[in-house]
């Protein structure tokens, strides 16, 4: 993991929080909880290969992964198409899919995986925020990142190498702006003094995984982020897990107080037919074929190294969306359910 420090200016700064101040957020509550492990599907469904076709009738699964207990559905956040990159990603801007996707479900936690706050100011990406977790009921979840794919940062005019102290400094400033009270900033991306934003946060507060590093320190991490997502260890042995946990551990040692923080992380799935195919490696370990036992122990594994919810994308996969859908939902799900928790606020829009 390549880790940089991030340049903070002296101040008081927001920082993360611990399960406690997320007791009644719906989307939170619906995905984390201490010692135990969730599922969430990210989209889409199907990878793109040049034909937007390939992304009809992607809402309606969305809402049958809704209806049948999943909880969450994670959208990508890819601005520009690098074929040199090869993958153009969700290809809808995660934002406005994400608004029409939280009236075509009702309980399942919306997941940034996740938004590039380098690339963005912070009011912009609050009002967008906000504007979808009152929609959603507060189901809105924002995983965050400091972005990888170089190609963006000359086309937004900013400076790549900066993106790390431009990350740290956004997530200060959107803190303040969806907390409750009139903030008071003055930070390198801006200065705002009486005047207010709206609107807040729906239950007080977003919570914001931080992705990797993002060009942070991990102390950073352990201090700044709500959960950590990261990318998994090998999946296709038990030693991945065992690795991964490691990492959490070390992780969870930095974080101030000791409180729980939740930790995530996610595979590319090939789900075949034969519940008993082996956990095998493909795409040089970008995806991992197996059959529904093979990711049950998979999960487990996970969950005992301390991940709190797996991601799970099918976008590879060579059996129809839908059937896969039904047997994670019929086969795996029932292993690993959603929590609960509070449901979501009123939505009389």
């Amino acid at each position: 993991m390549n880790i940089a420090t991030a340049i903070v200016p002296a101040g008081p700064r927001p920082t993360g929080a611990s399960s406690d101040a997320f007791a009644g957020h719906p989307g939170y509550r619906r995905m984390f909880a201490p010692d135990q492990l969730t599922i969430g599907i990210f989209l889409p469904l199907r990878f793109f290969e040049g034909d937007m076709g390939v992304l009809e009738g992607q809402a309606d699964l969305v809402t049958d992964i809704d209806r049948r207990g999943f909880a969450a559905v994670w959208v990508r956040d890819v601005p520009l198409f690098d074929p040199g990159f090869g993958d153009a990603g969700q290809v809808f801007d995660p934002f406005t899919y994400l608004a029409y996707l939280a009236a075509r479900t009702e309980r399942a936690a919306l997941a940034t995986g996740s938004a590039i706050f380098s690339l963005r100011h912070p009011i912009d990406l609050a009002k967008m925020a906000t504007t979808i977790d009152h929609l959603s009921g507060g189901r809105l979840v924002l995983g965050i990142a400091s972005g990888d794919r170089p190609v963006e940062y000359p086309a937004y005019g900013l400076d790549i190498d900066a993106r790390g102290e431009r990350f740290a400094e956004t997530v200060s400033y959107f803190r303040q702006l969806v907390g409750v009270g009139r903030p008071s900033i003055n930070s390198p991306l801006g200065v705002m003094n009486g005047v207010d934003f709206l609107p807040k946060a729906a239950a007080g507060r977003i919570p914001l995984i931080v992705t990797g590093s993002s060009r942070q320190a991990p102390s950073w991490v352990a201090e700044h982020a709500d959960g950590w997502l990261t990318y998994p260890q090998p999946t296709h042995t038990p030693e991945g897990p065992r690795r991964l946990a490691q990492n959490i551990r070390a992780w969870r040692e930095l974080v101030p107080g000791g409180g729980f923080r939740p930790h995530m992380t996610n595979e590319w799935l090939d789900l075949v037919d034969d519940p008993n195919f082996p956990r095998t490696p493909q795409r040089g370990g970008y995806t991992l074929k197996t059959g529904r036992n093979g990711l049950i122990d998979l999960l487990g594994e996970w969950r005992e190294a301390g991940v709190n919810h797996a991601a799970l994308g099918i976008q590879f996969a060579a059996r129809p969306a839908a059937e896969i859908i039904q047997e994670l939902a019929e086969e795996v799900l029932p292993l690993f359910p959603s929590h609960e928790g509070p449901a979501p606020l009123s939505q009389k829009w």
